[in-house]
């Protein structure tokens, strides 16, 4: 392994763990020195990686969107040329990821928003982060014929992280909706959004 490809991977690690941290204990609970117990690592491992807090919540915001975009695979949607169905059942499918396997990266997501409202630097780096999921979700709705996507795109991300809230750490925590039931959601929501052009191929 390669100086850089090992210094790849324990920065990888060190983030997972901050992540998994975030995730168990919340902000409070993240420290360089709890990372370096937690992911085994000898003492002063994560300030070598990430100096200062600052750059430690960075280094778990950058290693968060990454993980979050092979979980929600906006780019590997099916296209509307696919069917609506196909592309209800993808959508449908990534959501319940999120709420189920990946709970706790979506714990982990909401510690680190909180905290970006306390911190300016942190917020301008959290929103360049997600810029491309929204930009991904903007192209997704075009391609269903919206003609106001940014509105309608801010809509699907308010469902998805209201959702995704009430079921990961809100009154709904105890009950996670099925696949069947997001689709369900989703079709409801897009063809209010849509109208008839929801009702496209595949049905």
């Amino acid at each position: 392994m390669s100086v850089r490809t090992a210094a790849a991977a324990r920065a990888d690690l060190v983030a997972d763990t901050a992540l998994a941290l975030l995730a168990e204990r919340g902000m409070r609970g993240l420290t360089h020195r709890a990372v370096d117990e937690a992911a085994g690592l000898p003492q002063g491992s994560t300030s070598n990686v990430a100096r200062t807090r600052q750059a430690l919540l960075e280094l778990a915001v950058r290693r968060l969107a990454d993980r979050e975009a092979r979980v929600l695979a906006l780019h590997e949607m099916p296209g509307p040329r696919e069917g609506t169905d196909a592309l209800l059942d993808a959508l449908a499918l990534a959501t319940h990821r999120a709420l189920t396997r990946n709970r706790d990266l979506t714990l982990a997501r909401y510690e680190l928003a909180l905290e970006a409202t306390r911190r300016p630097e942190l917020r301008t780096y959290f929103d360049a982060a997600g810029a491309r999921f929204r930009e991904q979700l903007t192209a997704l709705v075009t391609g269903l014929g919206s003609t106001e996507p940014d509105r309608h795109a801010l809509s699907l991300t308010a469902w998805a992280d209201g959702l995704m809230f009430s079921c990961v750490a809100g009154s709904y925590h105890a009950r996670v909706p099925s696949a069947a039931d997001l689709r369900t959601d989703l079709r409801e929501l897009l063809h209010g959004m849509l109208g008839a052009s929801v009702n496209g191929a595949g049905e």
